[in-house]
């Protein structure tokens, strides 16, 4: 093959393989931080160490102060950040308990929400009706024999409510420059998550191995992800940025299965597939005006 046709068949397939490399660059992190992270310093430290350094690579890398930021703007990044510190302090905890793929998958439900109601045609009672039936399958209601921890599938719900809450103040803000909006989220939610992991953790956080690790883990899970999934917005419609980055539970669960161990039952991957076919399908059906990216600098 010509190198032509080859560049012309990289061009056309990068944004896939960047969305691709972003969700298991996240995967990859928030695997790290589970083995390393969490019987050092627990979940809340997990928490802290890898949204604050990933708040220091940001605004390093973009320097947000170059920017003029009015007092209705700087009221849509606070809300905005708030709600992306919640996300990860609920989707960590929620971790100690869950599968990685599972805590993501019910996370899902956010975003997702999110998009139904934006659009509420016909048609979404298709996708509404696949999310129920992949979440009831996870969901411990008593009925289908499911095994999951309470108390982790509640912060998974959790981190899903504040995921959606992130998408609707993140529009709020969608006006201003993606590096600047990004890099003053992250500073407000490390801190939202930083006291809460100095109270927990104390002074564990300082260990060097902690600290070392931290940082590899947020450059991991968050600076590479980013960065790769705004050269993916380039270059796609916001439909297919959703429906490609709708992959990620099933990413997530195939990385905690080769990096935790993490195995999950026929019923358990029939139920992601419910909820990844759901997303998909409401980013597929999406009105243009409509269409809700799931794009963030996400807890997973």
């Amino acid at each position: 093959m010509s190198a032509s046709p080859l560049r012309s068949l990289l061009h056309r397939f990068f944004p896939f393989l960047a969305v691709l490399g972003s969700v298991t660059a996240l995967g990859i992190g928030t695997s790290w931080a589970k083995h390393w992270l969490f019987p050092v310093v627990g979940a809340q430290g997990t928490t802290t160490v890898r949204v604050g350094f990933s708040a220091l690579l940001v605004l390093l890398l973009w320097r947000p102060w170059r920017w003029h930021l009015s007092r209705k703007d700087a009221r849509a990044v606070m809300l905005y950040g708030a709600a992306l510190g919640g996300m990860n302090l609920m989707f960590y905890m929620s971790l100690r308990t869950l599968p990685f793929g599972l805590a993501v998958a019910i996370e899902f439900a956010g975003p997702l929400a999110v998009a139904i109601w934006s659009s509420r045609r016909a048609v979404d009672f298709v996708w509404v009706a696949l999310a129920i039936a992949g979440l009831g399958m996870l969901l411990p209601l008593g009925l289908n024999g499911s095994t999951l921890d309470p108390v982790g599938v509640f912060y998974a719900l959790g981190a899903a409510v504040f995921w959606g809450l992130y998408i609707v103040f993140g529009k709020r803000a969608g006006h201003l420059h993606a590096g600047h909006s990004v890099s003053l989220g992250l500073l407000v939610a490390a801190l939202v998550v930083v006291p809460v992991g100095v109270a927990h953790a104390g002074a564990a956080l300082l260990s060097p191995t902690v600290l070392l690790i931290g940082v590899a883990v947020a450059a991991v899970s968050s600076a590479i992800p980013i960065s790769l999934e705004m050269m993916a917005l380039k270059r796609l419609p916001k439909e297919a940025f959703g429906i490609m980055i709708s992959m990620e539970p099933a990413v997530a669960a195939l990385v905690a299965m080769a990096l935790l161990g993490e195995h999950l039952s026929a019923v358990q991957w029939l139920a992601i597939g419910c909820i990844m076919a759901a997303s998909m399908g409401s980013a597929m059906t999406a009105a243009r005006p409509a269409a809700v990216a799931h794009t963030a600098p996400q807890a997973a």
